[in-house]
Parts: C-alpha cells; structure tokens; sequence
C-alpha cells in the first residue's frame, strides 16, 4: 500500500511541476468593426509587416512578457517562429531602423484592460482571460 502511495504522491508532484499550458487568442476591443481576422493578417501585423487591420484604423499590437505560455502558443502558431528566432527578427529589423516591436505587457489582464479600451490595439492573451470588453477575431 505505501508503494501506490508514494507512486501515486510522485505522479500528483509530478504533474504540478510541468509548464502551464495556456491557449492564446487574438483579441480587439469590442468598440472595433473587425469580427475576424485571418491568420495571415494577424501574422503581419505582429511582425511589424502592416499597419492597419480595418478602415482607417491603425493597428497596435501588444505583446506578452518573452517566457509567458500564450506568447510562446501564439508565435508558434501564428508566425511559425519561436522565441529565438523571434528575438532575432526584431533585432534586425530594429537595428535597421525599419521597425520596433509590439509593445511588452506584463500579463494577459493588463493586456485584455488596453485593448477593450481602444479599438486600435490588438493583442494575444491566454483564453481564460477574455472577458465581455473584447472580442476574439481569431483562434489559431
């Protein structure tokens, strides 16, 4: 009986240690037009590849803090490209003088509170964030 104890206490300690999993969605502020966006769209707006996402509004996006698990599903998914990879892009392109970088936020809340209170941001935020203040326009 110890035996499946103890088994069964490493198997709990176990899953507790492994990294939050956390599904990162595409939001805008619920005042935007946009219902959806396409992969690509989102993809270009993140890197810095174009500037507007509906008419006569410019595009914003915000980013997570490098390491956040929304932020590391999102690059995958949206741009196919990893954290290091994704440090390289925007060093070039810096360097360059072509673009800066998304703005950083702390976390999915103070990134959720900023978009719903202008339609010109855009973010990525962990699912369990959204609330009725924004609205999602793409589930990659």
């Amino acid at each position: 009986m110890k035996t499946i104890t103890a088994f069964t206490s490493l198997t709990f300690a176990a899953l507790l240690a492994l990294p939050a999993q956390a599904q990162a969605v595409v939001i805008i502020s619920a005042k935007n037009p946009i219902s959806k966006l396409t992969p690509d769209q989102v993809s270009q707006i993140f890197l810095g590849q174009a500037k507007t996402f509906y008419s006569g509004g410019q595009a914003e996006p915000l980013d997570l803090a490098e390491g956040a698990a929304a932020r590391n599903d999102f690059y995958q998914k949206v741009t196919g490209k990893n954290a290091a990879q994704l440090k390289g892009y925007w060093a070039k392109l810096t360097f360059s003088g072509k673009a800066q970088p998304p703005q950083v936020l702390a976390d999915s809340h103070a990134a959720v509170k900023k978009v719903a209170e202008n339609p010109k941001y855009i973010a990525y935020v962990d699912k369990a964030a959204v609330d009725a203040s924004v609205k999602v326009v793409l589930v990659p």
